[in-house]
């Protein structure tokens, strides 16, 4: 053919052309796979096998920013979130440009958001947080309307909802204006959808929203049996998955497994191939320290020497100043106690209380330290048996003696001597309502849940209002969070 532009224009016609879509092909579903798995290498490898076989499939940068995700969440380094932050605004670029007419369009785009927004809250941008948690909730709620058999959609909407669900009545309105809504039996319903579909198909976000669920039944829906039954039959493989095996840990840990989670902690998967998850050796240190073993200060050491993150340190220097106190005597206790000043950060409520003994005691009292260990472990017998061989007056610190009462009150509501343990929780709450340790607070939260478990409404709903009414300077945050779920569950 003489003419070049007329040959060109046919080639260009007879060249099949592919618009940027989004496909689980099998390298990119590998690759997913190898992210949940923290096989960071393995992935960007299938990853850029990928994009030289399909360049066009958008859906590489989704599963991109789970790696940047894991990263920051697990290391919590602010340099490296810093550095990873551009990463997110030259995907949802590339998104952009996908085809519309994709359920995951819009999908992609909301799940990078919240990923972002989870990350933020890390470093306390929570302004920034919020703004992409609301970004991403109109996304998703745009993908309903548009795709409502997606059922992909209802994974994230469905924690949303939840979440939402969590928020007091007097703050409602703060979050209507901004134009979100939900409940807890709204998210707790859409998720439920979603492991029911997949239990009858192949549904390659089945493992996330297994996991999503049990932490939402253990956290919110006050449902632990339930929420270790659920992750206990699901497929997650502790044996290759260290992700895996930190979820079934914590469950385990969260529902008096303890001696479960020393087993998986124990067997955990390690190699180069894997991400560093210095967590795991905290959450180890914690179990062994639960159950007094001697060498619970061998993982919790381990992990102030590695971790370069902020949160659970302060937590950890604490821990072992307890560890000298039931092994050593006490000989370690003030050098532990100085660097739980000086070191990590005073974010969360476990590190705040760690700083605040370290500064101003006082020193634990070692039979109340021992039976708080062993209840928090779920050895409810021996918690017992140390207690119930003391009296209030054994000790002479005010504090001692309202910890005392309240440790039998926490004990007698595991054993399910309800009376006996509702009789401890008030006599906590009166005698230390006004201070500032958390015995109070937590008692009338946990009467809450005694009173809800037996079909008492009013009486349960009277007792987390009593929670959310005292203010003490431990745990707050996280206890005044339940007393709020359990008021929404029974509105």
């Amino acid at each position: 053919m003489k003419n070049p532009i007329l040959l060109f224009f046919l080639l260009f016609l007879a060249s099949p052309i592919v618009a940027a879509h989004f496909e689980f092909t099998p390298n990119a579903r590998s690759a997913y796979q190898k992210v949940l798995s923290l096989k960071f290498q393995e992935a960007k490898v299938l990853l850029e096998k990928e994009r030289i076989n399909n360049p066009n499939n958008l859906i590489t940068y989704y599963i991109e920013n789970y790696i940047d995700f894991f990263t920051i969440f697990i290391n919590e380094n602010y340099t490296e979130f810093k550095r990873l932050e551009a990463n997110k605004d030259r995907r949802l670029e590339l998104i952009a440009k996908g085809d519309t007419r994709s359920p995951f369009y819009l999908y992609t785009q909301a799940e990078i958001n919240l990923q972002w927004a989870i990350a933020r809250l890390k470093f306390e941008e929570n302004f920034t947080a919020l703004r992409e948690i609301r970004k991403a909730y109109k996304q998703l709620e745009e993908n309903e309307r548009k795709f409502p058999s997606f059922i992909v959609n209802k994974k994230s909407l469905g924690i949303l909802h939840a979440m939402i669900g969590t928020i007091p009545d007097s703050y409602k309105w703060a979050v209507k204006m901004v134009g979100m809504d939900g409940t807890i039996k709204e998210g707790t319903r859409e998720i439920e959808q979603v492991i029911k579909y997949s239990k009858y198909n192949d549904f390659i976000f089945e493992q996330e929203t297994v996991v999503m669920y049990a932490l939402l039944l253990l956290h919110i829906g006050n449902q632990s049996e339930e929420a270790w039954n659920i992750i206990r039959t699901s497929k997650l493989n502790t044996a290759s998955n260290p992700l895996a095996c930190f979820v079934l840990a914590s469950v385990a840990q969260h529902t008096g497994r303890n001696d479960e989670a020393i087993r998986l902690l124990k067997a955990r998967p390690k190699g180069e191939q894997y991400h560093p998850f210095h967590f795991l050796d905290y959450m180890l240190g914690l179990s062994k320290l639960y159950r007094l073993d001697s060498d619970a200060d061998v993982y919790l050491k381990r992990y102030t020497r590695k971790f370069k993150g902020r949160n659970y340190v302060k937590e950890a220097y604490q821990k072992l100043a307890w560890h000298s106190l039931l092994h050593e005597g006490g000989a370690q206790y003030s050098y532990y106690s100085s660097l739980a000043k000086t070191k990590g950060h005073a974010i969360i409520d476990s590190d705040k209380k760690a700083l605040k003994e370290a500064q101003y005691g006082p020193k634990p009292n070692l039979t109340l330290l021992k039976a708080q260990l062993l209840f928090d472990g779920g050895y409810h017998d021996r918690a017992a048996q140390i207690l119930e061989s003391k009296t209030s007056s054994s000790f002479s610190e005010k504090r001692h003696q309202l910890e005392y009462v309240y440790r039998l009150g926490r004990i007698y509501h595991k054993k399910r001597s309800y009376t006996q343990a509702l009789s401890y929780y008030q006599s906590t709450i009166d005698q230390g309502e006004y201070e500032s340790y958390y015995f109070a607070c937590n008692a009338a939260l946990q009467s809450g849940l005694i009173h809800e478990k037996k079909g008492q409404k009013e009486s349960a709903k009277s007792f987390y209002r009593k929670c959310l009414s005292i203010k003490p300077d431990e745990y707050k945050n996280s206890l005044h969070q339940k007393a709020k779920a359990g008021l929404n569950r029974l509105k």
